[in-house]
């Protein structure tokens, strides 16, 4: 297929790999430019704009929130006003709800087609096509794109045929990762300040009762105090735990836990964890207990 993508950070370069690989004709952009270099290399052409790269069968967006998905896509020489008509949109990045339903609505009055197909992954499998991917749109246009998500992905969840829900979805997913995260931290300080070894500790969870990949993954990192380089970065996580809350208010959802995941969250970055991994939040519950500094 012929394909535009927007969005080569730590998900989408990976993404956009493995399109290549699977013999898709790829047109790249992104706003720093050196990083479509290496895929280049690869056989993609680099797209000088983002209207030259939505000239395209698909365009598919990774981008890091809300203000950088509306940046790409209204206004002169931009995705909307450059996408032909009856081609599709599909929206990769993690955005809000309110978002998500601006542009169905934009797409629909342009002629165009749109699918919000958030993912569930980290970078490495980003890299090694085995992510989960949760559509929703037009199902036509799910089944059109479905070559592409089998390219980058292990699993294609559909949501339904109003896109806003995979967003919320998706949402929904990253609010438990980061309650995960919470909860993993402060029993890992318990036991550690009692003088368990940390990653024996984990090693037992994550072999017994908790084998899900969150689990091994967040638990080791916590462990560990390993939170550089960032695979999601703790701003991109604080942005996700502030989206669920715009959600759950507007459908009046009380949801406790995300007030105190937000709190969490402005925290470590009020003590200048900007760099660091969204799982830095976990430790947290470690230098509460005295067990050393989060931010070095």
């Amino acid at each position: 297929m012929k394909v535009g993508f927007i969005g080569l950070g730590n998900m989408g370069a990976g993404m956009a790999v493995n399109l290549l690989k699977a013999g898709h004709e790829l047109a790249v952009y992104n706003r720093t430019a050196a990083k479509t270099d290496a895929l280049v290399k690869l056989g993609a052409r680099k797209a000088a704009t983002v209207a030259d790269a939505s000239r395209a069968e698909v365009v598919m967006t990774m981008l890091a929130d809300d203000h950088a998905v509306d940046d790409c896509v209204w206004g002169e020489r931009k995705l909307l006003a450059s996408l032909p008509i009856g081609a599709i949109h599909v929206s990769m990045s993690t955005i809000s709800v309110a978002l998500s339903k601006r542009l169905a609505d934009a797409h629909a009055q342009a002629g165009q087609r749109y699918v919000a197909a958030p993912v569930f992954g980290r970078p490495e499998a980003a890299a090694a096509a085995k992510l989960f991917i949760v559509p929703a749109g037009d199902a036509a246009a799910i089944a059109a794109c479905q070559p592409l998500f089998d390219a980058i992905g292990q699993r294609t969840v559909p949501m339904g045929t109003e896109p806003s829900i995979a967003n919320l979805v998706k949402l929904s997913g990253n609010f438990l990762i980061a309650a995960l995260i919470e909860s993993l931290g402060e029993a890992i300080a318990l036991v550690g300040k009692a003088g368990v070894d940390r990653k024996v500790y984990v090693e037992l969870l994550t072999s017994t009762m908790f084998p899900a990949p969150a689990y091994k993954v967040y638990g080791n990192l916590i462990a560990e105090g390993k939170f550089q380089p960032a695979g999601f970065a703790a701003p991109l996580g604080h942005k996700d735990v502030r989206l669920m809350m715009a959600a759950a208010d507007d459908l009046r959802v009380p949801m406790p836990i995300v007030s105190l995941l937000n709190d969490r969250f402005l925290r470590l970055l009020a003590h200048g964890g900007e760099a660091l991994d969204w799982s830095a939040a976990g430790g947290l519950a470690l230098q509460d207990a005295g067990l050393g500094a989060v931010v070095q």
